[in-house]
């Protein structure tokens, strides 16, 4: 007799990845249930990430604006000092307004039941959730990833935060000490720089945002650098202490010397860690490492009918690509199409002033697979928008493999992570060069810096000699004028 189960797809973890499945999965017809471990659904990202970092940008943003207007021709003002509790209570409204999409009574409607709690597997089929057995067809985990600790002596008995208190801060720090030197630290580095905040970012590698090109990420370094905001790269955090009403760290910079580097608040933003520690994932069979859940490009763990999808798989750390997995997720479990995930064109952007945007091949990408590429470039000094907009800092780079393909685009500039969609389109649809170089783009306009960097690369060909000769030579064209 068939085993019977009590829903087709059990989800654990309620933010991107796990949302989308659950609507999908429950409008499709399948008997879903969705299980959150926090008191709301949305996930790291609405909840201690992307939305209250980007609107903690939006304000610092402003407030930089507000405070270098004589830049723009407008008279100087006298700003007063930020009250973060301000801040804090519009990220907190923000979150509210956007909660209401996540909200259990959304997903109910959908079909799918909603249970809070922390599940942990019984086997291959079922788990214990407070105190109750649930079985189902399919499993999805999705629970996420939450903020390492990195090994600094000391560390774990001096106080500190993560980006999930960072948003709830009653009052605006004097210092910060920012322990990494990826996306989050130099987004929320600038942002609390910008809003008073004497910041310290302290970074191991020799580059920040150490996945980016070297030149893109130093052209940035240059830019974000400001007087209250210092970079140290190449250092190692030797120790941490609590002084009281200052916290120490202890680094160990570049050239070998040791630097006490004091600062009010230390933030440790120095990588991911899955949540699977309470899932009793050895008693369903499914294989994982200290990383996060392995899987393949179906998105099936070492049990097949057991997926895993967003963070906690350990690959790619994105809302997007959480969102993305869910639909392959989709795909297989419940159409069952033997739907395959393809990363070639996943775009990610850093949210500085300037935004840093990316999609397919990086140079660094490039040279580690062995392809032959060429580089072309346009700067933003010579887009008039960007011009007007009081930015002449920046550039798209594009590169092209062998055959001429586009097979990667950068943007370092004024609004990047809007202009990279741009080559997601074109990317995705596979269109040409000399459709986009030839495209209407309203002037003036951030995005013609698209159509140029097209331009750039079809310009030696259209305006080639061999061109000229020929068209002198069918149409009597009598050359230079001057």
């Amino acid at each position: 007799m068939a085993r019977q189960y009590d829903y087709d797809i059990g989800i654990i973890g309620g933010g991107a990845a796990g949302l989308t499945t659950a609507s999908g999965a429950a409008r499709l017809g399948a008997k879903t249930l969705l299980i959150e471990k926090e008191k709301n659904l949305g996930g790291d990202c609405l909840h201690f990430g992307c939305v209250p970092s980007k609107t903690l940008i939006s304000a610092a943003h402003a407030y930089h604006a507000i405070a270098n207007a004589p830049a723009y021709g407008l008279p100087a003002v006298d700003v007063p000092p930020v009250d973060f509790a301000r801040i804090r209570d519009r990220i907190a409204g923000v979150i509210a307004t956007i909660q209401e999409h996540d909200s259990v009574e959304r997903f109910c409607g959908l079909g799918a039941k909603v249970e809070f709690g922390s599940p942990e597997f019984i086997d291959e089929y079922s788990i214990s959730l407070n105190q109750n057995t649930v079985s189902a067809k399919k499993w999805l985990i999705a629970t996420g990833s939450s903020p390492g600790l990195p090994p600094v002596p000391g560390l774990d008995q001096v106080p500190h935060i993560t980006n999930r208190e960072l948003f709830s801060l009653d009052r605006l720090p004097a210092s910060m000490a920012i322990i990494g030197g990826g996306p989050i630290a130099m987004e929320m580095g600038q942002a609390f720089s910008r809003l008073g905040t004497n910041v310290t970012i302290i970074e191991q590698g020799d580059q920040i945002l150490g996945k980016e090109d070297r030149d893109m990420a130093d052209e940035l370094l240059e830019l974000l650098k400001s007087p209250n905001m210092n970079i140290y790269l190449g250092a190692s955090v030797v120790s941490t202490r609590d002084l009281g009403d200052k916290k120490e760290v202890l680094i160990q910079n570049a050239e070998g010397k040791e630097i006490p580097v004091h600062a009010e608040t230390i933030l440790v933003a120095a990588g991911r860690e899955p949540n699977i520690g309470s899932l009793c994932l050895e008693n369903a069979g499914v294989d994982f490492t200290p990383r996060g859940v392995p899987v393949d490009n179906r998105m099936r763990t070492s049990q097949k009918h057991i997926f895993a999808a967003g963070d906690v798989t350990g690959s790619y750390l994105f809302t997007h690509a959480a969102g993305y997995e869910g639909s392959i997720v989709i795909a297989n479990a419940i159409f069952r199409l033997p739907r395959k995930a393809d990363y070639t064109l996943l775009p990610w952007c850093t949210y500085t002033d300037p935004e840093l945007a990316s999609i397919g091949m990086n140079e660094k990408n490039a040279a580690e697979a062995g392809i032959t590429y060429s580089v072309w470039s346009e700067a933003f000094r010579d887009n008039d928008r960007s011009l007007a907009m009081g930015n002449a800092n920046g550039r798209i780079k594009m590169l092209l493999d062998a055959k001429e393909h586009v097979i990667g685009v950068q943007i370092l500039g004024p609004n990047a992570g809007e202009l990279i969609n741009e080559w997601v389109a074109v990317q995705s649809g596979k269109v040409k060069l000399s459709t986009l170089a030839s495209a209407v783009h309203p002037y003036p306009t951030l995005g013609e810096i698209n159509k140029r960097v097209a331009g750039a690369y079809l310009s030696p060909k259209i305006f080639s000699d061999r061109i000229k000769k020929g068209l002198k030579f069918f149409f009597s064209l009598k050359g230079r004028a001057c």
